[in-house]
């Protein structure tokens, strides 16, 4: 029996319409980083880019992993703002220079970071943010804080509703996902042989939300999500084939 606190949570892609969103369950005691890894699972992200969640107007962020920042920490020690998340390093020369500024004053690792910590009242809103070249934006609200002895732990997390597909990985965001819907509608022309070729799909639906396979995926992607970001492992070829679907 799940003895725990139940959020029920509402997460909305920002800038695109029709809306794509989804209502699902977690645990309230899980870490940042796994709501990260089930947001990627449920909006069909690859784990192919760094992520954040902004928390509020304070430009208070989780890092993810926090490795390649240690030697610039101190560098933002006398400022007034917290981040939480997993922003991103640019390369110059084969040096790594964090994308940071001086606003920020602490960084701290998601899986070091429990959801409970972040979000403890219901209507509570974060974003969560992801590939910070594309910049795909997430409005994640905690609607509902619940408790009920007939939901096992072992079931959540949990979608219960959404619409829509999700996101295409590098596609140049919210724009291009708008090229891609309109160009698979058509299904023809220079655009729809272009981006079938590049998808490798004749046919792709941009309203279908999979309910019953999302949380089969649910199941599986956090888990892999966890060891491709915590601990520098390339998927395998089992869970390739899970996130390319191609057990269907």
């Amino acid at each position: 029996m799940a003895s725990k606190p139940i959020y029920q949570i509402y997460t909305e892609l920002q800038d695109y319409e029709p809306k794509i969103w989804r209502r699902f369950q977690v645990m309230n005691d899980i870490t940042m980083a796994r709501l990260a890894y089930i947001l990627m699972t449920l909006f069909e992200m690859q784990g192919s880019h760094l992520y954040l969640f902004e928390v509020d107007e304070l430009n208070n962020f989780i890092i993810n992993n926090l490795e390649c920042y240690n030697k610039y920490i101190e560098d933002f020690k006398e400022d007034d703002f917290f981040k939480i998340g997993q922003y991103g390093c640019i390369f110059e020369d084969d040096n790594i220079i964090p994308r940071l500024d001086k606003r920020y004053r602490e960084l701290k690792d998601a899986k070091d970071v429990k959801l409970k910590w972040v979000l403890d009242k219901e209507n509570e809103k974060m974003e969560f943010q992801y590939d910070f070249g594309d910049n795909w934006r997430f409005n994640v609200v905690l609607e509902r804080i619940f408790q009920d002895e007939n939901i096992s732990g072992r079931e959540l997390p949990k979608v219960i509703e959404g619409e829509g597909f999700g996101i295409i990985e590098n596609c140049g965001g919210t724009m291009g996902l708008e090229d891609i819907k309109k160009a698979f509608e058509m299904k023809k022309g220079e655009d729809y042989e272009m981006y079938s070729n590049w998808l490798g799909s004749e046919n792709l639906d941009l309203n279908i939300c999979d309910l019953g396979d999302l949380n089969f995926r649910l199941k599986k992607l956090p888990r892999i999500f966890k060891e491709s970001y915590e601990y520098g492992l390339e998927p395998t070829e089992r869970s390739r084939k899970l996130l390319e679907r191609e057990y269907k």
